[in-house]
């Protein structure tokens, strides 16, 4: 039969706070086991996905390389059958003769003029600076004025230059016109990322496009009639 050990009240204090350290110990040896199993786990798996994720990049990339080089040949073709190239289009769709499957090839670009736009710009304002003879037209003035209007980067924007290419055609004014075709012909857009947009027809409903995702963000989605009309997914560059 054990002796019972009995234990002042000073000794079950010091008893019970080393109890009290030990778990403590214990608990901070499992959570930096825990870490350290955590930790193995997170470089195991990112030395299996990062390489599958790399050779998919690549993929991508050498299949959107292939499309682009191949449709060239077919963008060259279009410039000859219809007399001439589309200088300033950066983006081409394509349809099959039955209507099933589209492509859209396209450049994202950054606007950028040469020094001449100034030039175009400054015969721009003189002629319609010379319209303002009275409230109303100063009015008129002051709207077309602000087409010549720049970005934080000092950039005329290219949308507004074409308003006022059709505003000059109109006018029938040979300083405005030649100021606005100096204008566009400084026009000097850098190009970004080519992108990639494919569609085919839903043959279920025999109408309406569907989008094939091209980002991985994107192949989750689930394709509906209306998603089929949204903006096409970029292939990144």
């Amino acid at each position: 039969m054990s002796e019972q050990v009995t234990m002042t009240a000073k000794e079950r204090e010091e008893w019970e706070a080393y109890k009290a350290e030990k778990e403590k110990k214990e608990a901070a040896e499992r959570r930096k086991a825990a870490r350290a199993t955590y930790q193995q786990m997170v470089d195991d798996e990112l030395a299996q996905a990062v390489p599958e994720l790399r050779k998919l990049s690549q993929d991508i990339r050498t299949v959107k390389d292939t499309v682009f080089g191949n449709f060239q040949t077919v963008l060259d073709m279009k410039a000859e059958v219809v007399g001439f190239k589309e200088d300033g289009q950066f983006s081409h769709t394509f349809t099959n003769s039955d209507s099933t499957l589209r492509l859209t090839l396209g450049v994202n670009t950054v606007d950028g003029w040469n020094d001449m736009a100034e030039t175009g710009i400054a015969m721009v304002r003189k002629y319609i600076e010379s319209l303002a003879t009275d409230e109303k037209t100063k009015t008129l003035v002051n709207t077309v004025l602000r087409l010549l209007s720049k970005d934080k980067q000092g950039n005329l924007n290219a949308s507004r230059v074409l308003q006022l290419a059709k505003m000059a055609e109109e006018s029938n004014d040979d300083q405005f016109k030649e100021g606005v075709k100096i204008i566009q012909e400084s026009y000097m857009p850098t190009e970004t990322r080519r992108y990639i947009r494919a569609q085919y027809r839903d043959e279920t409903t025999g109408n309406g496009w569907r989008n094939i995702p091209l980002g991985i963000t994107d192949v989750d989605l689930v394709e509906t009639e209306q998603e089929a009309e949204k903006p096409g997914v970029e292939a990144g560059a």
